[in-house]
């Protein structure tokens, strides 16, 4: 079985602010899709000019149009987000009700959740994992849950938890991997793959 096909894998982030934790969670666990060869895009909800979804069946356009291009090219898909009031952030859902079957179903989908409090996000990603399901994606068994936000990245943005390092590159590497065993093979190495993987690497 050849796994060596590169896949692509994006990252969103449902984070708006400036110097975002979420968003450099993404972009770090995006680094471990790389080591795994995939091709990454961080997708910075910040930089998007979103309409509010209404339901409605309108033709996409700008950047709602580009958002589906890029998810919907995607073989894998880690969303990020902070956790307000116990769920994801308002920017990651209206993204994602932007979106639908065509861009999640059968991908491999990581999650992490981002807090300054002790929760980590859990609740946020909890949902999220629903989310996933419903839209016929493989949420991957782990997940990294990120409390006490602003003690794990320095003033410049990098990860000095080595712990929580390991663990965003881990998320990162096993979407990618799964993502390519997905692409190449439907037999029982994808998985045994699955059913070998750690529930919450670091998480203990």
């Amino acid at each position: 079985m050849d796994t060596r096909k590169q896949v692509t894998v994006v990252g969103i982030s449902g984070s708006l602010r400036n110097g975002s934790y979420t968003t450099l969670a993404t972009a770090e666990a995006l680094r471990g899709a790389e080591q795994e060869g995939a091709h990454t895009h961080l997708i910075n909800l910040s930089e998007y000019d979103l309409k509010f979804c209404n339901g409605g069946d309108d033709e996409p356009t700008g950047d709602v149009l580009k958002l589906q291009k890029l998810v919907g090219a995607a073989q894998g898909i880690i969303l990020g987000t902070p956790e307000y009031h116990g769920s994801y952030s308002g920017v990651l859902k209206n993204a994602l009700d932007l979106m639908g079957f065509k861009e999640f179903e059968g991908k491999m989908v990581g999650l992490l959740g981002v807090s300054g409090g002790m929760m980590g996000g859990l609740n946020a990603m909890n949902e999220l994992r629903s989310v996933g399901r419903t839209l016929h994606a493989w949420v991957i068994p782990g997940q990294v849950a990120i409390p006490n936000a602003s003690a794990i990245f320095d003033k410049s943005g990098n990860v000095i938890d080595k712990k929580m390092n390991v663990s965003l590159i881990k998320l990162g590497q096993q979407v990618a991997s799964f993502s390519k065993l997905h692409l190449v093979s439907r037999d029982r190495a994808f998985l045994k793959a699955w059913e070998e993987a750690p529930l919450n690497p670091g998480g203990d």
